[in-house]
C-alpha cells in the first residue's frame, strides 16, 4: 500500500508543471522547484532530478525531448528478462548472432563463451556488456523480435508513452525516450532486487570460451568510488546519444532519481551528478522531507 502510494506521488510529480519558470531563474530552458535556490549549470542536454520521497520535481531541463538513450536500454532488457521467469541458472552461449554489425563494437565475450543467464544479466547491467544483453534477448521465448516487442509493451504499461525500443542493447540509435519516461523506468526497475544488486556490483570475474579469466568493472565511476549511496544505476554511450546516466540514489536521507542525457564531454555526466548533489546538500532546508 505504501509503495503504491509513493509511486502515485512520483507519477503525479512527473505529470505536473514546475512552480518556478526558467525565466524566474534567469536560465533559459531550465526549471527548478519554487523553493529552490538558483540552479547549477549542468552540461547534459536533458536533466531531471526528482525527490523520490514526496514526488517533488526539483530540477528540469528538456525533460519532454525524446533522445537516444544508448545502454540505459538495458534496464528495460533486465526487467523483461526477469518478468519472463526464466531460469537464472540456464546456460547461454554467445553465438555469431551477438556480434555487433551495427556499430562494430568489440566485446571480450568471445563466440562460444557459455555463462548462466544470471551472469549474462549481471554483465549487461554492471559492465554494459552488449553481447550479454543481445544473448538475453535471443534466448527469450520467441526470440529477439518477441523480446523487443515485449520491451515496448512494458514501456506502455509503465506510462512511458514517449519511448520506443528497437533492440535490447542500446546500440540502436532509434532507441529513444524522454527524461520523464526514464524516471518512470528507473522507479519501476528499482522494484527488482536483482537489478538493484547487479547494477551496483563493483566488479566480477568470468571465464571466457577460451578459458581466460575476464575481470569486469562497473561502468559507473560513482559506484566504483564508493562515496555515493546508490541503489540502482545505468550508464550509456553511443556517439549519437552522448554520455547518459540514470541513478536511484540517496542524498540527505531522501531517495532521489537523477536522469542525465546527451552530455558531450566524457566526464560531463559525472560532474553533473556531483554538481546536483552539492547543490542539494548546500540547501537541505529547501527540499528535504520532514
Amino acid at each position: 500500500m505504501l509503495r503504491n502510494f509513493a509511486g502515485w506521488l512520483v507519477a503525479a510529480a512527473l505529470a505536473l508543471p514546475f512552480a518556478a519558470s526558467a525565466e524566474s531563474q534567469g536560465i533559459r530552458g531550465i526549471q527548478v522547484a519554487a523553493n529552490m535556490p538558483s540552479a547549477p549549470h549542468l552540461k547534459s542536454h536533458s536533466v531531471l532530478v526528482l525527490n523520490g520521497a514526496n514526488g517533488e520535481a526539483l530540477y528540469q531541463k528538456n525533460t519532454d525531448l525524446p533522445l537516444p538513450i544508448a545502454s540505459i536500454t538495458k534496464l528495460m532488457t533486465a526487467m523483461v528478462t526477469l518478468d519472463a521467469g526464466l531460469s537464472m541458472d540456464e546456460p547461454i552461449t554467445i553465438t555469431e548472432n551477438e556480434i555487433d554489425r551495427l556499430k562494430n563494437t568489440s566485446s571480450r565475450l568471445a563466440v562460444g563463451t557459455t555463462l548462466p543467464r544470471r551472469e549474462m544479466l549481471l554483465l549487461a547491467l554492471m559492465s554494459s556488456e552488449n553481447r550479454a544483453a543481445a544473448a538475453l534477448a535471443r534466448t527469450y521465448p520467441g526470440g529477439t523480435q518477441a523480446f523487443v516487442a515485449q520491451m515496448n509493451r512494458k514501456a506502455r504499461a509503465l506510462g512511458m508513452h514517449n519511448t520506443i525500443f528497437y533492440d535490447a542493447t542500446g546500440l540502436e540509435v532509434r532507441n529513444t525516450a524522454t527524461a520523464m519516461d526514464l524516471a518512470r523506468m528507473v522507479r519501476a526497475a528499482n522494484n527488482y532486487p536483482l537489478i538493484r544488486t547487479f547494477s551496483t556490483t563493483h566488479e566480477h570475474d568470468v571465464v571466457s570460451g577460451s578459458r581466460r579469466l575476464l575481470h569486469y568493472k562497473n561502468s559507473n565511476s560513482l559506484v566504483r568510488a564508493g562515496d555515493w549511496d546508490i541503489s540502482l544505476q545505468k550508464t550509456g554511450y553511443i556517439q549519437e546519444a552522448g554520455r547518459c546516466m540514470v541513478l536511484q540514489t540517496t542524498v540527505g536521507s531522501q531517495p532521489l532519481i537523477i536522469v542525465l542525457l546527451a552530455a558531450n564531454a566524457p566526464s560531463a555526466r559525472i560532474s553533473d551528478a556531483r554538481a546536483i548533489r552539492n547543490w542539494l546538500e548546500r540547501h537541505p532546508g529547501t527540499w528535504l522531507a520532514g
